[in-house]
């Protein structure tokens, strides 16, 4: 099956051409309120403050980071896809660590996040509501991982998370995208492949939304559950592909429900319309749809490939 859309592949093509390009050293970052340009990120972010503004940064790759810690910010690649975040990490966490009101990431790339704990991640959301657009995360422990925060959301739209995730040196598993409790989270139109351990989504807020992506695990390494609602949660998870391969930790299920605890009600959640295979030479028999809940699923007119079941009560 061909994932490869027009957008993800001008994304991707974007991206290589991205990291051939020397960092702009002259001031790259800009805030566009002020006309004011910056030679650190951190820079910009601190003479926003509690601002509301954009910082448009020129193509290159840096190894900055910086810590949002109030405002309404945009982060916004002033070429999409030529701007790279390459490794810088703050407190040990993220390449942003954001904690403001709210963050909007568009078009740029993240990538080779790591640090001792094994949770090196792009962006780590503490606090505030995060949109990414068009972005890129890749070669990294995580890509997106919170903290958690009941009264805000997570907006996913146009992205890539690719080479990502681990469960080794005895550490807590990192993952693709590892939400804890927010609000909730909405994933769309994204794609997500050759993960390295762990989940692609791992979602402890109450309400998921996770529609028309792909999920391309034919390339995977160790990797568990394409989807993992570990708490619980109501929403809508529809339109995405799915296809499993060889390489994994744990094959038992594509989406898993409530496998921890049940801190929030699953009923009604609804899954359908998805297209769930095993890749090309895989020879198993598992199941779409684990659930520990106990609650009142909706799973309908969803495509299952051979050797899978669609539902399994545990």
């Amino acid at each position: 099956m061909n994932f490869k859309t027009p957008l993800f592949t001008a994304i991707i093509s974007v991206a290589v051409a991205g990291t051939t390009v020397q960092a702009q050293r002259a001031a790259p970052f800009t805030v566009s309120e002020t006309g004011k340009s910056y030679s650190r990120l951190s820079d910009a972010v601190d003479a926003i403050g509690g601002s509301n503004a954009t910082i448009v940064i020129a193509p290159g790759a840096y190894g900055d980071c910086a810590v949002q810690s109030a405002g309404r910010i945009t982060y916004k690649a002033s070429v999409p896809g030529q701007t790279v975040l390459d490794g810088g990490i703050c407190e040990g966490k993220a390449s942003l660590v954001l904690r403001g009101k709210a963050a909007t990431i568009n078009g740029i790339i993240f990538q080779n996040q790591q640090v001792a704990d094994g949770n090196g991640a792009g962006i780590r959301i503490e606090r505030g509501d995060l949109y990414v657009y068009n972005a890129m995360f890749r070669n990294a422990e995580q890509g997106i991982l919170s903290a958690a925060d009941p009264s805000a959301e997570i907006v996913i739209d146009r992205s890539t998370f690719q080479r990502l995730g681990r469960c080794d040196r005895g550490l807590s598993c990192a993952h693709s995208i590892y939400i804890g409790d927010f609000g909730s989270l909405k994933v769309t139109n994204s794609r997500f492949e050759k993960g390295n351990g762990g989940h692609y989504v791992k979602s402890r807020a109450p309400r998921a939304t996770i529609n028309n992506n792909s999920f391309d695990d034919t390339q995977g390494r160790n990797t568990n559950y394409m989807i993992d609602l570990p708490a619980g949660a109501t929403g809508v998870i529809s339109g995405n592909v799915f296809v499993q391969g060889q390489n994994k930790e744990n094959w038992s299920a594509f989406i898993a429900v409530a496998a921890e605890d049940t801190d929030h009600s699953s009923t009604g959640l609804n899954i359908h319309s998805n297209s769930a295979s095993l890749a090309k030479g895989v020879k198993r028999n598992t199941w779409f749809v684990a659930d520990w809940s106990g609650d009142q699923l909706r799973i309908a007119n969803n495509s299952l490939g051979q050797g899978l079941t669609r539902y399994q009560r545990r």
